[in-house]
């Protein structure tokens, strides 16, 4: 790839809310995540990235457990040559003797340059953008889940892959994709279809138990943004039709009495078994962890894209980073055939 034109998207700074993204800027973070991805490969390309923003550090604040979204972004902060602190047991901060959330997001802000931040209380991110809007010194935060409220960098990474997944079959656009599984408690759906109003005659099937359907916020975004929807109660009648099914988990930590338990994983699990209902382009993605509702038989078939999907996480981030530090357009000059 030669060196590509200037972005014209607009610049970021905080990442807290998926809605804030438009089109231009969807493209131009795919675009910039895959020049990432072929950079990386060749050794040059590589210690380029390492050199770009070995001056800048990062504070890693995750109290709710996570791999992949932590791996990925400590792994991407690795990459720019940026160095990292972390907090991953509020118990190990001062936050146990009673310093507030708002206190410690400020004293995290003195000796980095920006927060990455997943807690299990909806809202926090926000709060804590809120109070670096407020102070002399802000410093980015990015929102790396929040509660059952929000995940922008999955759902980006997740329009990638989609986006990767349907290059020579026009795109995002024009598909129908299912989202299955605990739609009511899970973030990463939430974020996601906050997205698809940026696509074109995009049509979502969701498929879920009726105690776990799809909050009315989201389906109210859906009807304002003109995204056709359908309810379905089981995977199989509609599975034909789609060109990806986004598979989740039931969210157990969420339980108040038992209430997953109380699910048959039959109508929500993908299994070798339907495999043979879908499509032959069509593919199969998962946010994981995954629990019973994907077989591991399933890792062969070709379809099946979330490690690749997971693996997409960490360059996502990469171009996150590098569009809030400025960094963007330098990766933009540089010409990738010479490293050939």
């Amino acid at each position: 790839m030669p060196p590509s034109p200037r972005s014209e998207a607009a610049p970021l700074f905080h990442v807290i809310d998926p809605r804030v993204f438009d089109r231009p800027q969807l493209d131009d973070l795919c675009d910039l995540t895959t020049r990432v991805r072929l950079l990386a490969k060749h050794p040059d390309g590589a210690r380029f990235l390492l050199g770009l923003l070995p001056d800048r550090r990062a504070m890693l604040y995750f109290v709710q457990p996570s791999t992949r979204t932590f791996l990925s972004f400590s792994n991407a902060c690795h990459v720019l040559g940026i160095r990292t602190s972390e907090i991953r047991d509020p118990a190990t901060s001062s936050e146990v003797k009673g310093e507030s959330f708002e206190d410690s997001i400020r004293t995290f802000s003195s000796y980095v340059d920006v927060i990455v931040m997943r807690t299990p209380r909806s809202g926090e991110a926000a709060r804590a953008a809120a109070l670096m809007n407020r102070i002399p010194r802000p410093v980015p935060i990015i929102n790396a889940g929040s509660g059952q409220d929000q995940h922008p960098t999955q759902a980006l990474l997740d329009i990638y892959t989609l986006d990767r997944s349907f290059e020579g079959q026009g795109g995002i656009d024009g598909k129908v994709i299912g989202l299955m599984g605990d739609l009511k408690r899970g973030r990463t759906v939430r974020s996601l279809c906050y997205l698809m109003k940026n696509y074109r005659d995009v049509r979502l099937v969701l498929i879920a138990p009726p105690q776990f359907a799809l909050e009315p916020d989201i389906k109210a975004h859906l009807e304002e943004n003109h995204i056709p929807f359908v309810d379905e109660a089981k995977l199989n009648a509609v599975l034909p039709s789609l060109d990806a099914i986004y598979v989740t988990r039931m969210q157990t930590e969420w339980d108040k009495a038992g209430e997953t338990a109380q699910i048959n994983y039959a109508d929500y699990s993908m299994t070798s078994e339907n495999l043979g209902r879908m499509k032959p382009t069509a593919v199969i993605m998962h946010p994981l962890p995954r629990g019973p509702e994907i077989a591991l038989a399933v890792d062969d078939d070709p379809r099946a894209v979330y490690w690749r999907q997971e693996r997409n996480g960490m360059w996502m981030r990469v171009a996150i980073l590098l569009k809030i530090f400025r960094a963007d357009d330098v990766v933009r000059d540089f010409d990738l055939t010479a490293l050939n």
